[in-house]
């Protein structure tokens, strides 16, 4: 099988969907990688070491059209739409439920799409979403801290507070891969910290694991409420694989916020979890409605391209193989939770919630392969 890898043309988009390493993985197993000039230098991964690894370098037209399996890190960019064509399998982030769009543009080119984000082994987890939660996790309070900043229309709180002065209250919305790496790390720095999700168990093992350095809430709406309104920061995290995030935060209720506060949105490439948050980037992360501070870049685990490259080559790289050895079909047929990444085939919605934010009927994927 030949694979491509284009660079990647989302503004500020550093990453690259697979390393040298992982190159020379594919490589030995028999298969040709394609590789864009300089698509990994944002990641400080030169040409070079990637022609070392065995690929063959050119350009991004080459890549797209003589690849059979597509591998990226964010979904395709308006000018790659001309790049689409019937049967290519498509690999990537897709979070297609907050963009009908590339939806349509992907069920009329009948372009085999797979979401990192939806594939789904039979025990619940994400594999692929994991690594750049975790990042995006732990850069939330990082970026969190920096809105809360005078200079950038925040409230001048210090998210540890100081000797005499109480620490800053950091809320978060979800107690996920994302919402509990956010939590170890607000805690690490000394701020008072509450985390509210639906889950008692997910709930359970924060205070276990932080050793009860955390306030773990039940979320209703009360609750959520009352958190809220006292937070200087809150992280919202919320997911539901492969749909639009649940609007949890009403403008109302954003409104309610302590002025100068911040609020980030790690759900934004999702929709985003609250009523006033719509996607910034990296040049221009923040915006102030209601007098809070939104952070809502929607790549956020690009600012640390490097660690963010080989994180998800780590996650991403058995499933490619597995893809490019089997076959799509015969990988898909035997691996569920391929089958479950599976968003568009032959022209059809194949993932549930895609489907529903998109207005139409699922296909099931079973019924395509067959």
């Amino acid at each position: 099988m030949i694979i491509g890898v284009p660079r990647e043309v989302k503004e500020e988009e550093n990453r690259v969907a697979l390393t040298p390493s992982g190159v020379g993985a594919l490589v030995a197993h028999g298969h040709a990688v394609l590789v864009e000039h300089g698509a990994g230098a944002g990641s400080r991964l030169p040409d070079a070491r990637y022609r070392d690894a065995g690929a063959t370098l050119t350009d991004a037209a080459t890549v797209w059209a003589r690849a059979d399996l597509v591998l990226k890190v964010k979904e395709p960019q308006l000018p790659e739409y001309e790049h689409l064509r019937p049967d290519v399998i498509l690999f990537t982030y897709l979070h297609l439920a907050a963009n009908p769009d590339l939806t349509r543009a992907l069920v009329e080119r009948r372009v085999r799409a797979l979401a990192y984000e939806t594939l789904q082994p039979d025990d619940g987890s994400l594999p692929l979403l994991a690594p750049m939660s975790e990042v995006a996790g732990r850069l939330a309070v990082q970026a969190g801290s920096w809105c809360l900043q005078a200079q950038n229309g925040g409230r001048g709180v210090l998210l540890s507070g100081a000797s005499g002065v109480r620490p800053a209250k950091v809320v978060i919305v979800g107690a996920g891969i994302a919402g509990t790496n956010a939590c170890q790390v607000a805690v690490g720095v000394g701020a008072d910290v509450s985390i509210l999700d639906i889950d008692p168990a997910k709930l359970r093992y924060v205070h276990d694991i932080l050793g009860g350095h955390v306030t773990t809430v039940m979320s209703n709406r009360a609750n959520l409420e009352e958190e809220v309104v006292a937070a200087d920061l809150v992280i919202g995290s919320v997911l539901i694989p492969g749909a639009r995030a649940p609007r949890l935060l009403p403008r109302a209720l954003v409104g309610a916020m302590r002025p100068g506060a911040a609020l980030v949105d790690l759900s934004i490439d999702q929709g985003g979890s609250a009523e006033t948050s719509h996607p910034t980037t990296h040049a221009q992360p923040t915006y102030v409605e209601e007098d809070v501070v939104h952070y809502c870049v929607t790549n956020m685990p690009a600012a640390v391209p490097h660690t963010a490259t080989f994180a998800l080559t780590n996650a991403t790289l058995s499933y490619a193989l597995e893809i490019a050895d089997r076959g799509f079909s015969a990988a898909l047929r035997g691996n569920p939770a391929l089958r479950r990444a599976a968003n568009v085939l032959a022209g059809h919605v194949t993932h549930p919630g895609v489907a529903e934010a998109a207005g139409v009927r699922p296909t099931p994927a079973e019924q395509l392969l067959s």
